[in-house]
């Protein structure tokens, strides 16, 4: 049974499509007790995998099955926030009708990082995940909503090739959409009736941990959740711009040591060895930290921290991420200690709610819930990337000149390597190969 499962997977490309897009069959060859479904929408602004279980609810469950009968888990918890009530009565709807006994719905507090997957594992199961390690190693798997999804598609044999993905901020016609992969993101803008502002940037992902882009006419992949258009100087886009140097430079001067960036940093909550304040100080010249920067290597990255705790407006997270990265160059990684862990007893009072983090970024007028878009957006070419999960690039099994077919596979996995497949996400002939992305006219 697992290996016919992980096989259709595999075959299908799905990635992890709430993060970095970890290849799904390799998540789900594995024997647990419990699969968690990560519905908290916990980027703010972020809406769309609350319309997919609303819309798609049916197949949605068949995927979470599935993933149940692969690892022989007993749970199957579809997590959401209580606030959402109209999708959390057709989630309790689907769980009342399964025979199973298999499927609970499990309503969390509106806060964030609600769905960082080692506070769901703690506040649904109990146990907490060791430092640097994954829900793996208590039992534990943990998926996103549109992956499951995915994974319902992939046993009828369906590729992964669109994204539901929310389109918000200061466009005229805030949306969620799906998306053909490879779509530009200029033109998704597009297609929800376009900037409302002439000058403007954007976000791919979530007001905290996405990105700013450089250029617009990028391409959506397997993991772009949303695409939010706001003004150049929003504090959301200064804040994921600033030049590394200077912010390092910064820190040094400005850090008070105030504590704050530890005392609300949820992974130190729930008793990793990671203290930010401490990370800022090893900053300093003249001064041996070499050690204390080995706590860089426990960080998510949520970014708490920076939009939240941080009194002088400096960015622990991004000198965390940098430190993160020369870790990384140095082969370094993190030692667990093999205590055992203990929470913080403070850890719920410290949960940031969401309405005063969204007051403090900038973002709550843009709160709208948008509808699902009535028609699908449909491209006249794609761009789709042989690499847009974490693992080795997908090598192209197609040539210039080819025709395809939506669903038929343009990328496949390297030998021995962890990759993900990559399909076609549109009917037309094969314009282009270049820089490693598989460029498609539509017919």
């Amino acid at each position: 049974m697992r290996t016919h499962v992980v096989e259709k997977i595999k075959n299908a490309g799905v990635v992890g499509a709430g993060g970095a897009g970890f290849p799904t069959h390799v998540k789900v060859d594995a024997e647990v007790d419990t699969v968690l479904v990560n519905g908290a929408s916990c980027e703010p602004l972020l809406v769309s995998d609350l319309y997919l279980l609303k819309s798609e609810i049916e197949t949605f469950v068949a995927g979470l099955v599935t993933v149940l009968d692969c690892t022989g888990a007993k749970r199957g918890v579809i997590c959401l926030k209580g606030k959402h009530k109209k999708t959390a009565a057709v989630v309790a709807d689907a769980v009342a009708r399964d025979t199973s006994g298999r499927l609970e719905l499990f309503e969390m507090g509106d806060y964030y990082p609600a769905g960082d997957e080692h506070v769901l594992v703690r506040e649904v199961t109990g146990r907490t995940v060791p430092e640097a390690g994954i829900p793996l190693h208590v039992g534990v798997v943990v998926s996103n909503v549109e992956t499951i999804f995915n994974i319902a598609g992939a046993m009828k044999g369906r590729a992964v090739t669109d994204r539901y993905m929310t389109v918000a901020g200061e466009v005229a016609n805030p949306m969620v959409v799906k998306v053909p992969l490879g779509s530009l993101v200029s033109e998704v803008i597009a297609f929800a009736g376009g900037p409302t502002i002439p000058d403007f940037r954007v976000i791919d992902g979530g007001p905290l941990m996405g990105r700013v882009l450089n250029d617009i006419d990028q391409p959506v992949t397997k993991t772009t959740s949303g695409i939010i258009v706001l003004p150049p100087d929003h504090n959301v886009v200064t804040g994921k711009i600033k030049d590394p140097d200077k912010l390092r430079r910064l820190t040094r001067v400005v850090c008070c040591q105030c504590t704050r960036c530890t005392d609300l940093c949820p992974r130190s909550l729930l008793g990793h060895q990671l203290r930010p304040h401490m990370l800022m100080r090893s900053l300093g010249k003249n001064m041996d930290h070499a050690e204390i920067r080995k706590e860089a290597l426990l960080c998510s990255e949520c970014g708490i921290c920076e939009k939240f705790a941080c009194p002088m407006m400096i960015s622990p997270r991004e000198v965390n991420a940098q430190i993160k990265r020369e870790l990384a160059k140095e082969n370094i990684r993190w030692q667990p200690s093999g205590k055992e862990l203990k929470n913080h007893p403070f850890r719920e009072l410290r949960q940031v709610p969401t309405s005063r983090l969204m007051q403090r970024l900038d973002v709550a007028r843009y709160d709208t819930h948008p509808k699902l878009a009535r028609h699908q957006f449909k491209p006249s070419v794609v761009e789709i990337p042989l690499h847009q999960h974490i693992g080795a690039p997908a090598v192209a099994t197609v040539t210039e000149g080819d025709l395809v077919k939506k669903g038929d596979l343009v990328g496949d996995v390297p030998d021995g390597a962890l990759g993900a497949k990559v399909n076609a996400s549109i009917d037309g002939t094969v314009l282009s190969l270049a820089g490693g992305v598989v460029t498609i006219k539509a017919k």
